[in-house]
């Protein structure tokens, strides 16, 4: 399994995911955890096909923020660039979930073990001091920060905590679970069939969620909805869900705070 994400000419993007494709160690701590999520702990995927979906996701999300005009943080407080906020987003999303291979409890305080020697071990060489140790210290933010109560500091950080809630579909439910693993999360998983980002009409993000049954509500109301109102999103995206068969459900007021 490699990580593909499109680079648009971002030489540095291009020559981390290189790096990260090359990590054989990253790769087998992305096995770990995901050990530990569904065989041993029972719940859905987070492994290898999570962090493409999530990099992905949070990628998509960052470009259409840029592109709308909303400067990303490692922009405006440290004088790097939007290219560099690209980066963060997508090296988070690759080391968020690794603590998961210690243990699904409190995970995203290991990933932070774990995460730090390689996050600096992948950005050498691409930064130099200082901009090394500013871009490791965005990345490790991201990733304590996709905790759902974690409060967000950065724009980068809120990408990476609604990109991890995206991965809802029925997909997140493509390891086969045994009868007793079967939870709520999976469940309704399988009710989401397609998550669109998109460009926003009244927001500069818009997320299109189409539903085949009202399971699937679960996903949207009690996982993507607290992240995105404990991130820094919330002037940003507007949430549109679609029951199959009924009415269109607007659900972007919800996320006026």
């Amino acid at each position: 399994m490699s990580i593909h994400v499109p680079d648009r000419h971002n030489e540095k993007l291009h020559r981390l995911v290189e790096r990260i494709n090359a990590d054989a160690e990253l790769i087998q701590l992305w096995k770990c955890a995901n050990v530990n999520a569904v065989d041993r702990t029972g719940i859905s995927d987070h492994g290898e096909v999570h962090i493409r979906i999530v990099a992905n996701a949070a990628l998509r999300i960052l470009r259409l923020l840029v592109e709308a005009g909303v400067e990303p943080s490692v922009v405006t407080h440290h004088g790097l660039t939007p290219e560099d906020a690209e980066l963060v987003v997508v090296l988070a999303a690759c080391l968020h979930d690794l603590g998961i291979a210690v243990h699904r409890d409190d995970h995203e305080r290991y990933s932070l073990i774990l995460g730090y020697p390689k996050a600096r071990q992948l950005l050498s060489g691409i930064y130099e001091e200082p901009a090394l140790t500013i871009m490791v210290s965005e990345v490790l933010h991201a990733v304590i920060a996709h905790r759902w109560d974690v409060r967000c500091l950065t724009i980068e950080a809120g990408v990476l905590k609604v990109a991890d809630a995206l991965d809802m579909t029925e997909g997140r439910s493509r390891i086969p679970f045994e009868a007793g693993q079967v939870n709520i999360h999976s469940v309704s998983a399988l009710a989401v069939e397609n998550v669109a980002i998109e460009r926003g009409e009244e927001r500069p993000v818009r997320i299109a969620i189409r539903l085949g049954n009202s399971a699937g509500i679960f996903q949207v109301d009690e996982l993507l909805k607290r992240k995105l109102q404990n991130s820094t999103l919330t002037p940003y995206v507007e949430v549109v869900a679609h029951l199959e068969g009924e009415m269109e459900k607007r659900l972007v007021g919800i996320y006026r705070l």
